[in-house]
This record gives structure tokens, sequence and C-alpha cells, in this order.
């Protein structure tokens, strides 16, 4: 199904919809909205306390990264689990989780397309004899916790072995979807049916689901390997009519991925948003003079083939969430370039801008001292509150919550989060 014409994502207009509803919250909730409300800015802050405020945490699900801890548990020990993610998210008043639902080409709830998760189980397609993702959404609504679902786009598996794949995965029954790349398998962004596909596995879940937003987080086109070229000469020459230039194909193939389904998502449930978590630098200056004051070895434009800015400015996505995982005074990747440059590129969008947050590497070995201080992320949210674009934070991940690495956590929820603070609206 060649075309000597390349599909072009359309522009899309964007419109201000209200978040959706993220269950009953307090009397005391509601009142002290209403008191902050009353001497609040433009940017939401009233008396030191914003009415709405973005507060979330990543909950991933690959290699057992937070949820469940390991496969094979029962079923109910693995809702006793998730709950407990939930629980901890409330406790430290954040309002958002991010539910990873597509870990691998596989699916955290009854899919059509895809088998179940191996990270359930330990089988890949192995019924857990409940349902993941529905349990998770009900169940944060009560909490009074917005849930977005997390979907990765193109991953099929984290190793090579193919051979673990269930026989009837879509995988398999289309060999020429898929790219080995780095001792990993990815399903290949540029063969057409392949982003339609991926659009259909997710459109599944905003239609079954209450879900307040679909979510990406940094992988696209697979981070560069040394030595190494992803495989997709062919395809470029099948597909790639048009461009002269493959660099640019594959922009466009992503660009067509966010533009379509963000289109989709609204078609299908208006109140559903759509949102995005990339490596945090677009371009260095060094290679584009609009781009930030940073020297990393990664850029989204150039090695992932994710024109970041352009979905924001073109407002196909309603928020990003971009993962500014260094510290204040960093060399390479400064925090204190990064969030103005952000909040730059955000200004006059409508797109709603959190910043993502490395709780991870608080008091991990190798890191830069910053990470030793324990005010260090609190220092990160000061700092935000002179940015008028920025309307919150997300913290990379849910485990590390109650672990509270050098008292952290409860070092920023002490000077920031003392009050509730409800999600922005999109």
């Amino acid at each position: 199904m060649g075309s000597s014409t390349p599909e072009r994502p359309h522009h899309l207009s964007r419109r201000r919809f209200g978040a959706a509803a993220v269950g009953a919250l307090s009397a005391v909730t509601v009142a002290g909205d209403a008191v902050a409300a009353a001497g609040a800015d433009g940017h939401g802050r009233g008396h030191g306390r914003p009415v709405r405020q973005m507060r979330g945490s990543w909950v991933a699900t690959v290699a057992n990264i937070d949820w469940p801890v390991q496969q094979g548990l029962s079923a109910a020990e693995q809702q006793r689990q998730l709950l407990a993610r939930l629980d901890e998210a409330a406790d430290r008043r954040l309002n958002t989780v991010v539910f990873q639902a597509r870990p691998t080409a596989d699916a955290m709830w009854p899919s059509p397309y895809e088998p179940w998760s191996e990270w359930l189980s330990g089988t890949q397609g192995e019924d857990p004899g409940w349902d993941p993702l529905g349990f998770a959404v009900r169940e944060a609504h009560r909490r009074g916790l917005e849930l977005h679902a997390w979907f990765n786009p193109y991953r099929v598996r984290n190793d090579a072995l193919a051979e673990k794949l269930v026989p009837e995965h879509p995988a398999n029954r289309h060999p020429e979807w898929i790219v080995p790349y780095g001792g990993k398998i990815y399903y290949n962004p540029g063969v057409p049916e392949v982003r339609r596909f991926t659009q259909r596995c997710i459109l599944d879940a905003v239609r079954r689901y209450d879900i307040d937003a679909v979510h990406f987080d940094d992988y696209f086109y697979p981070y560069p390997v040394a030595g190494e070229e992803f495989a997709d000469e062919e395809t470029f020459r099948r597909y790639g009519g048009g461009f002269a230039d493959k660099a640019d194909w594959r922009r466009n193939n992503i660009d067509l991925l966010i533009a379509e389904l963000g289109r989709a998502i609204k078609r299908t449930k208006r109140k559903v948003q759509f949102g995005v978590s990339p490596f945090a630098i677009w371009r260095n200056a060094d290679t584009d003079p609009e781009g930030s004051d940073t020297q990393a070895g990664v850029e989204t434009y150039d090695d992932l083939y994710a024109d970041t800015r352009t979905w924001v400015r073109e407002r196909w996505i309603d928020y990003v969430v971009p993962q500014v995982y260094w510290n204040i005074g960093f060399a390479v990747a400064d925090y204190a370039k990064l969030v103005p440059w952000w909040n730059d590129v955000v200004a006059g969008t409508g797109v709603n801008l959190y910043i993502g947050e490395a709780l991870y590497k608080v008091g991990a070995a190798g890191q830069p001292e910053a990470w030793f201080d324990p005010a260090e992320l609190s220092r990160h949210l000061t700092f935000c509150q002179g940015y008028p674009e920025v309307q919150g934070n997300m913290y990379f991940s849910a485990k590390l919550l109650p672990q509270d690495p050098l008292g952290a956590v409860s070092t920023l929820v002490a000077d920031h989060y003392r009050r509730p603070a409800r999600p922005p609206r999109c």
C-alpha cells in the first residue's frame, strides 16, 4: 500500500475542554479551594496555595518497576499493591496517577487487539482473572485522583526474544511490521498500518473506561544505539514519496501519530486529555538557535524524530511534561535553563505545562552531589513558581513515594503540598 504523496497531519483546532471529573473531594478541599480562589492570581495561586496544580506520579508496569512488584502474584495481592500505590499518592496530597496500561505491545485490560501483559502473570496472554485498568480507574476516582492511562506506542519487547510473543500476537501475524534494534523489538513507525493499529488499541481503552487522559512518555523512534542503524530503508522507499530526507519522513510519521490520535481522542470522548512527557531537550542551541542552552547528547527532534515543540505550537496535545531530570546547576542540562525554555514554548498556546521530576535520582549512587540534598526537589518547585506557564509537577516513580529517599518527599510535601489541590483544567 505505497503512496506517492506523503500523509501529513492536519492542523488541529484545540478547544478548551474542562478536565474530567476526578471523584468527590472532601468538604475541606472544596472549602479550601473557595478560600484560595478569593485571593488567587491569574496563575491559580492564592495565599501561597494553588487552586489547581498538577501533582502526579508515574506507575510503571514494564519490568515490574512500580506495580506489580513481581510477576505471578494472586489477583488479590496485585489489587492490594495497586491500592497501596493509589493510597500513597493520595496521602501525599497528589492528585493524579499515570498508570502504564500498554507497556510492551500488550495490555493491562482485556484488549481485543493485544494479549494480556506478561508483567502480570509472567506469561504473555495469560488472563489474570481481573481488569487492572478498570480497577485502577475506579479506585483512583474514589480517592479523588485523576487516572491518566499511559501507552507505549511502538515497543514490542525489551529483549530480542521474539519466541516469547504469543503465537497470535500482531507482531507474529505481521512480521513486516517489526524492526529488531539494539537487542529489542519495535513496531516500525513508518508503516501506516502500524500507526493505525496503535491508535485502535489506545482508542479501545478510551471508549471502555472513564480515563482522564491518554499519556505518552518519551519513546517514539528508539534512542540511538552506537554502531546500529534502524532498518527502515525499504519502508522509506515504499512510503516516503515526497520526502528527500529520511529524517523528515520519520518526523512526519510521528507527527501523524500525535495529530491523528489527538483528533480521534476528542472525537471519541471530548473530555479525555492527551498528554506527552518527552525527553526535555528538543534541540541544543548549538544545533538550532531556537533550542535550549544545553549540551546533551540526545535531542528529540534529531534522534527520536519527535518534534515536540511543533506538537505544542500546533496544539495537537493538551499538556506536555518535559522530563527535566537534572539538578539546578547541572552544566550539560541545567534545570534552571530548561524550565524557562519550556515556559516560553508553551506561552500563548493554551497547552498546559507540567515538569517531570527525577525522584529516582535522589540519593542514588553515581548521581551529582545535588541529588544527595533532600531539599533539591523542593527547590525545583520553588523555582517553577517563578514561571507562570508551569502548572505543576510529576514524579518518577510511584514506588519511591513511600520510600521517601533522604526525606525528599516529606520535604517537598511540607514545603509545597500542605493543602490539597485539584488538577488543572485542559
